[in-house]
């Protein structure tokens, strides 16, 4: 009997090693291939593309040896017998980019009202009929094209992603297969995406395995330090477009609807404070991506709010259920949730972030993905150190 308790008990301790020893390549095999657009391809091309695979980003391929556009990375694509390079990836083309074009300058002169857009000046097809490489760097995460090379532990790839990286492309048939970590010049045959959300799902899926990990995901959101206290938010009586051109200047991918001030002090066209208001709802980059442009023209006039009520009941979102349940659902937890509740809660709705409310539901803070990584990783290495 005491042997096989030792047996159970070295297995057991055999299985938390393997867990802790997990590379990026263990979380790659459900991975589909790249989905990627080439630099001649419209914004709307673009869009469809986001829309038809259910992304939020997509890598931007370019022939070899071009600087087009603010791209011009060292990761190309090579073919596998000769190792000639046969495009190269110039930048990465995210909703957040789109919506800071669709939003434009300062100085882009648009009227919009519930009239709706009645300054002529503006055209949303010729806006989205502009090639992809040109709006490359108009936001800082279109820039951040990074890769990690397979043999890179999951410890030192939750690094990369505490630090706000939100994806990195996983090259396969590496010309480099001996070297680990974090790497800005790769050559391969193909590529696969890697998301943070790919990581909380890895680590869910073997959270039991670990007596360790399971103890970090027990304690509580405040005590890990988890919550960020400032929140940037709009009112209910935030316009679309409004809401567009805040998230383009902050670079926040999804901002939460709050209740107006009962002063009526707010600039409704601007971001306020949203902490110790009541949450309404959330207006995310994720929402226009299922927006055929002709229905985005109606809707930039209304707000917000009206905008995420509406959304979840439209037909132009049935093919992406995950994007309607998100906007139908307020996503939140509080400061005493646990690690593992909070996780459990943004890979089920697969949401990027969720709000902390108190009990009566008032905005205390949120967690994003970026958060939960870096404390997670935190007390991963303080419990091995």
């Amino acid at each position: 009997m005491q042997q096989m308790m030792e047996q159970s008990n070295t297995q057991f301790s055999e299985t938390t090693q393997r867990l802790r020893d997990k590379k990026v390549v263990d979380m790659m095999p459900n991975k589909r291939r790249l989905v990627e657009v080439p630099y001649t391809a419209t914004l709307a091309h673009t869009m469809n593309a986001l829309v038809a695979n259910q992304v939020l980003a997509v890598p931007v391929a370019a022939p070899p040896g071009h600087w087009i556009g603010a791209g011009g990375s060292m990761i190309v694509e090579a073919d596998r017998q000769t190792g000639a390079v046969r495009k190269h990836y110039i930048g990465m083309a995210t909703m957040l980019d789109i919506l800071a074009h669709i939003a434009g300058n300062d100085g882009d002169q648009l009227m919009v009202d519930e009239g709706g857009i009645h300054d002529g000046g503006f055209d949303l097809e010729h806006k989205m009929s502009v090639p992809v490489s040109s709006i490359i760097g108009h936001c800082l995460e279109g820039l951040s094209l990074w890769t990690l090379n397979p043999n890179t532990s999951i410890i030192d790839c939750m690094e990369v992603f505490s630090k706000g990286i939100h994806r990195a492309l996983v090259p396969l048939d590496s010309h480099m297969n001996n070297v680990s970590g974090v790497e800005l010049v790769e050559s391969a045959s193909s590529y696969r995406m890697l998301t943070q959300m790919d990581v909380l799902r890895f680590l869910k899926e073997h959270a039991e395995a670990s007596t360790e990990l399971n103890g970090i995901l027990s304690r509580t959101v405040s005590e890990l330090g988890a919550v960020t206290e400032r929140v940037y938010a709009i009112t209910d009586r935030t316009k679309v477009i409004d809401a567009i051109k805040c998230m383009r200047i902050a670079l926040l991918n999804a901002v939460p609807i709050v209740s107006s001030s009962p002063a009526n002090e707010d600039d409704h066209k601007q971001l306020v404070n949203g902490r110790g208001r009541q949450v309404l709802g959330t207006f995310s980059a994720t929402d226009i991506r299922g927006c055929h442009l002709s229905t985005l023209k109606t809707w930039l006039p209304i707000s917000a709010l009206e905008y995420t009520e509406t959304i979840s009941a439209s037909p132009l979102l049935s093919s992406n259920p995950n994007a309607v349940e998100s906007a139908r659902e307020l996503v939140a937890c509080r400061v005493d949730s646990t690690l593992a509740e909070v996780i459990d809660k943004v890979v089920t709705k697969h949401v990027h972030r969720i709000w902390v409310v108190d009990q009566q539901g008032l905005l205390m803070g949120l967690i994003s993905l970026t958060d939960i990584i870096r404390v997670l990783r935190h007390a991963v290495m303080s419990e091995t150190s």
